[in-house]
């Protein structure tokens, strides 16, 4: 039953977002409420899920996402048992309409990710092994405003946070590991996109 839980537990977040949805905007309080103020990975994998599908062309999405991901990280860092967010990012209104057709997108990916996973690894989880991956997506953070100048790259930084968030909420080590090196490729892949042809 457990590894079944597991095996969902991607879709429940999105469903979980899902459910938050009303009216034509919502608040980023309200999803953290949603979603619980504990619950770091399935934050970190809600906002950089949402820069990652097609809800990323609201302007600015990437450079929010960026900051919301940095203090989570931060405060995972610190050891904090629970979200704080500073009231001008959790008073921020989110299109429900781009939100929800950003959720559509990516269940199929979704649901296809998640076959693959399970728990192995899990010592990578636990510090000092997780303060590592942690340090390396709170730089990629402080580089991701500066991608909105260029086509795909902030969404290309976003799924790599995605991954790295997903192999903590499934506690899956060896897809955290993924996430790594797929973060080693970040530089190249915007290179290509941004300056070649």
């Amino acid at each position: 039953m457990a590894d079944e839980q597991n095996g969902r537990a991607l879709s429940d977040v999105l469903d979980r977002l899902e459910s938050s949805v009303h009216d034509e905007s919502i608040r980023v309080e309200e999803v953290v409420e949603k979603l619980g103020h504990k619950s770091f990975a399935a934050l970190m994998l809600v906002f950089s899920l949402i820069s990652t599908s097609p809800a990323s062309a609201i302007p600015g999405i990437t450079a929010v996402v960026a900051l919301i991901v940095f203090i989570l990280v931060v405060q995972m860092i610190a050891g904090r048992k629970s979200v704080w967010l500073p009231r001008f990012i959790t008073r921020r209104r989110m299109s429900t309409e781009k939100l929800c057709k950003g959720i559509g997108w990516l269940r199929k990916p979704v649901h296809f990710v998640e076959r693959f996973l399970r728990p192995r690894l899990t010592f990578l989880l636990h510090r000092p092994w997780l303060l590592l991956p942690l340090l390396l997506i709170m730089g990629l953070t402080l580089f991701m405003p500066l991608m909105e100048v260029i086509p795909t790259s902030g969404s290309i930084a976003s799924a790599v946070i995605a991954l790295f968030a997903a192999g903590l909420l499934t506690r899956d080590g060896a897809l955290v590991v993924g996430s790594l090196i797929l973060l080693l490729a970040v530089p190249l892949a915007v290179w290509h996109f941004g300056f070649s042809g």
